[in-house]
């Protein structure tokens, strides 16, 4: 299953990989003009995790609400979830989407 979200994709997946390392946040991605940002809104409802510069998030509770300031939020069931940004790309680089 996916779940689009803005510039914020999700996928679910089996697991965490091994050798990824919690993170003490829950920002999916923080958007650098307007500081806007794709966060879980319950706290201790989900962790999210980094591997290789690749983020996965786990929602260890019953469900979790992916908000952010210009969309309308997103109840994730529990489980797990690949997370990419939208990239676009210039003549000078591929560079992931900004708010």
């Amino acid at each position: 299953m996916l779940w689009r979200h803005g510039d914020v994709l999700l996928a679910s997946t089996e697991n965490i990989p091994a050798g990824a390392v919690p993170l003490s946040h829950t920002v999916l991605a923080k958007g650098e003009i307007t500081g806007h940002s794709h966060r879980i809104a319950e706290p201790g409802a989900a962790t999210l995790w980094e591997l290789n510069g690749l983020l996965y998030l786990k929602v260890s509770a019953e469900s979790a609400t992916l908000m952010h300031e210009e969309h309308k939020p997103i109840v994730l069931p529990g489980g797990f979830y690949r997370v990419w940004q939208q990239r676009e790309y210039t003549p000078a680089q591929i560079r992931r989407v900004m708010d």
